[in-house]
């Protein structure tokens, strides 16, 4: 399994409050609660904002809590530029937009920053290609290593995959060219 910020499957708590959770050797680790995931989506959802109208671009900013963790949509038109090539620009834009969060909660933040429906038109799109890799490899026995992806890519990937019985993937290399190897199961 990759081990991608996408990746952490942290248990968050379902309250308001922070909970704490064991780790191995015993330590504890703080979660952050519903409430300090939706706060750190308003205070991503403000940095946003700010961009935009630095920006001169026109989107509607939605701020909500899914999967457990904090989530900025941004819808309109003309919103490509901010999307970039393969996803690049936005990956970019997650990546202080979250250190917009740190810098005001003091906590490291797992934002997901999706403009246009980027992410959901990719995770469609990642989806078939993990079947299709798993399909491959279910009919020659043979690995099936996939182009570099993104954390976020190689995340969906690895959901698809995980979810198939009789293969497995992980991931392989070094950014930029980290890749998903899917492979018949042991």
């Amino acid at each position: 399994m990759d081990d991608d910020i996408e990746a952490d499957d942290d248990t968050e708590a379902d309250d308001d409050t922070e909970a704490t959770e064991a780790t191995a050797g015993g330590r504890e680790k703080k979660t952050a609660g519903e409430g300090e995931l939706f706060r750190q989506s308003e205070i991503a959802a403000d940095y946003v904002e700010g961009l935009l109208d630095i920006l001169d671009y026109d989107g509607d900013i939605d701020e909500l809590v899914a999967g457990g963790r904090p989530m900025v949509e941004v819808v309109g038109a003309r919103l490509q530029n901010l999307v970039g090539q393969r996803g690049a620009t936005l990956e970019a834009l997650q990546e202080l937009t979250r250190l917009a969060v740190f810098r005001q909660t003091g906590t490291p933040s797992r934002l997901l920053l999706d403009v246009g429906g980027y992410r959901a038109n990719r995770r469609k799109e990642l989806a078939a290609v993990a079947k299709n890799a798993v399909e491959k490899v279910k009919e020659y026995g043979e690995p099936v290593q996939l182009e570099p992806m993104s954390a976020f890519e190689r995340k969906c990937v690895h959901d698809v995959v995980n979810a198939m019985s009789g293969v497995v993937s992980e991931s392989e290399g070094v950014e930029p060219s980290r890749r998903i190897v899917v492979r018949p199961a042991d």
